[in-house]
């Protein structure tokens, strides 16, 4: 189904490397990791589904390793999970059940859309908890569950949506990426049951990946509490539009 050649799956292990990286510390990393598993030969679905399982992983050693720092508001992550996860498990099966040619034209589109957003640093209030009206939390459980929606269908490009919803929050940068790798890996998981009940996994090309994005996801987390995202944010926006192009004239 795929090449196995050892170059190949070095190159995932790097690739997945600096996709846990630029996923822990902004978000866009499974726009280099989704094109490569399909490039490698992997069914959209299956290749979709694979990818899942470096996510997840990545997002667990990453939230360790912001709980390590000190900076982890649980109560809150806990909350807008729900509507999240509820949103993933939708996604997920729209998902699975889609074709090849319709999955890959979808990619693309959100890979242009993804761009756009990543552009967008949201300058929210700082409130508390507290502060929140009812409207506010109305509109948080309301976009905490479009972004599992589209989390749970594709994935790419979930952190963008993410930091822009920490908008609504009050949450600095820094306590959103947090918040950011803990919602990712609650609805993940839940994502996850979904492609693992239709047989969408390919276990040993997302071990390889896994582990890359673990090491990865670590040195994301620590970089993301010091600071500085500049140049990653700057890198994945090329590197989507290169995918975008592959895709749709590939």
């Amino acid at each position: 189904m795929y090449d196995t050649y050892p170059l190949r799956l070095a190159a995932l292990f790097v690739v997945g490397i600096l996709s846990g990286f630029i996923n822990t510390v902004a978000g866009g990393g499974s726009f280099l990791t989704l094109p490569l598993l399909i490039f490698m030969g992997l069914p959209s679905a299956v290749a979709n589904g694979t990818n899942r399982l470096g996510i997840f992983l990545q997002s667990l050693a990453g939230v360790g390793k912001f709980h390590s720092h000190g900076v982890f508001p649980w109560r809150f992550a806990l909350i807008v999970s729900v509507p999240a996860v509820a949103g993933a498990l939708l996604g997920a099966h729209w998902a699975v059940g889609m074709g090849d040619a319709a999955f890959k034209r979808w990619l693309a589109l959100f890979m242009v859309a993804m761009t756009l957003v990543s552009l967008y640093k949201p300058k929210g209030v700082v409130l508390t908890e507290a502060d929140y009206s009812p409207s506010r939390w109305a509109a948080i459980t309301a976009a905490f569950f479009v972004i599992g929606l589209y989390g749970g269908f594709i994935q790419a490009g979930v952190g963008f949506l993410l930091l822009a919803g920490m908008a609504l929050t009050g949450h600095d940068l820094v306590r959103g990426n947090a918040i950011k790798v803990f919602v990712v890996m609650v609805f993940t998981l839940f994502a996850l049951v979904v492609f693992m009940v239709n047989g969408k996994i390919d276990y040993g090309l997302g071990i390889i990946l896994g582990v890359g994005n673990v090491v990865g996801a670590r040195l994301g987390a620590s970089a993301s509490v010091k600071g500085g995202n500049v140049f990653i944010r700057r890198f994945v926006t090329v590197m989507m539009l290169v995918f975008a192009v592959k895709l749709l004239w590939g």
